[in-house]
């Protein structure tokens, strides 16, 4: 009877040391916020926009994209190569610059 139990606990404890081994494998992607694809945007977006971050192609991100927050809270991807979006980030960038 006491075989059994001893086996149990065995059989318990290399289940926990596995999951606890697989658990940050599985958790490491799942902090990454990546664009996929580009949305379909066909005119200026400036009135709408409440900040917007710069996406880079480093980590698990694969395309350049810039994040637009928008004020009904939505956040789209666009190509950071269209005009209006390079003029944007540098008015804004002047903008916040030298201010704390």
């Amino acid at each position: 009877m006491e075989t059994k139990q001893s086996t149990m606990k065995f059989q318990i404890l290399f289940f926990l040391l596995l999951l606890a081994c697989v658990h940050p494998s599985v958790a490491q992607g799942s902090y990454e916020n990546c664009c996929l694809q580009y949305a379909h945007v066909r005119r200026n977006l400036n009135k709408y926009i409440l900040s917007f971050r710069v996406q880079k192609t480093d980590g698990g991100c694969n395309i350049p994209a810039v994040v637009l927050k928008l004020k009904n809270f939505r956040e789209i991807c666009v190509d950071p190569r269209i005009k209006w979006v390079n003029q944007m980030i540098q008015k804004r960038s002047e903008n916040n610059t030298g201010k704390i």
